[in-house]
């Protein structure tokens, strides 16, 4: 099997220009997972107390959720801590739990996607290769994943039939293709107590501060609605219709430039400096930024896909009429 084309840091840079790239941080990655959670908590707070806030509420605690997956796809690269216990901690039980995943079952799972990106081995090519779609059909896709049908399948229908069909547990299995289309947070028979306890948890906290209702619409609302559209648009955007990455490392990935809005609401902990994580995986997401100007500043980067922006990826991405 034919692993994808790799480009190594010292055709790019020196040594010491490479330096700070490699550098781990002792303390940066767990204060972005309680950056994350303290933005939950906020617009929880915030909804509880202004409920005509609780749209706006929804969609911030959805991209939070999809932060949550996003940190544990760090945490999978490492990236969290220096110390691997504490990294894996906080990946599976601060980040990965409360949506629903494994880590110890996604790990592995991201791994085979980074080392057969785009080629037929790849386990996320489901994600991608239907696309370009026409706009009929990636409406239709927004509005399963806006009306909680996308959450349904995935986290009711998914694991009573690998439960009927005696699916390995922990397999990082894909979910129901029809769709192409899953969480990062990859669900398993494994992870689905301990999400059922955390949520458990979570509702009798909710109860005791007398707002249960709020655990409804200000948790498993954002879960079931906002969290499913994001995460699609995040798959679109990062691999769907870029072409050459069978025989070149920068086409693996499209970054997408993204405005603060976006980054509030569809694209949390730079996640849209795809291309620059696939061309150097274990460089922490917080120095993407710096990474994706270095990377820049040399001429093998002029091939990259780069987007302006998310609206532009869905141009993209529905180029194929109806």
């Amino acid at each position: 099997m034919p692993a994808a084309p790799r480009i190594a840091a010292s055709a790019l840079f020196t040594p010491e220009e490479w330096a700070p790239f490699q550098a781990r941080s002792a303390w940066v990655g767990p204060l972005l997972v309680a950056h994350c959670w303290t933005v939950i908590a906020a617009a929880v707070v915030a909804g509880v107390l202004i409920p005509w806030l609780i749209p706006l509420c929804v969609m911030v605690i959805g991209t939070r959720q999809l932060g949550l997956a996003i940190l544990m796809h760090e945490a999978a690269h490492g990236g969290l801590s220096r110390n691997l216990r504490l990294n894996d901690f906080l990946g599976h039980w601060l980040c990965a739990v409360p949506i629903g995943a494994s880590l110890t079952a996604y790990r592995p799972y991201h791994l085979a996607h980074h080392r057969f990106a785009q080629q037929p081995e790849d386990p996320d090519l489901m994600l991608s290769a239907p696309f370009p779609v026409s706009p009929a059909s990636l409406r239709r896709k927004l509005i399963r994943d806006l009306t909680g049908q996308t959450f349904f399948k995935q986290r009711v229908l998914l694991p009573l039939a690998q439960r009927r069909s005696g699916s390995p547990k922990g397999d990082g299995a894909q979910t129901m293709s029809d769709s192409a289309h899953q969480y990062e947070a990859v669900v398993t028979g494994r992870s689905v107590l301990p999400f059922l306890a955390f949520n458990a948890v979570l509702l009798a906290g909710f109860v005791a501060a007398g707002v249960w209702w709020a655990f409804f619409a200000l948790w498993l609302l954002p879960m079931a609605t906002w969290f499913p559209m994001v995460t699609r648009l995040r798959n679109i955007a990062e691999h769907a219709c870029v072409e050459g990455s069978a025989a070149d490392a920068f086409r693996a990935a499209r970054t997408t430039r993204a405005a603060w809005w976006e980054r509030a609401f569809i694209a949390p902990y730079w996640v849209n400096f795809h291309a620059e994580h696939h061309l150097f995986m274990h460089v922490p997401c917080w120095k993407l930024p710096a990474l994706h100007r270095a990377v820049h500043t040399r001429p093998q980067a002029a091939g990259m896909e780069v987007a302006p922006g998310y609206a532009d990826v869905l141009k993209t991405a529905t180029r194929r009429r109806a």
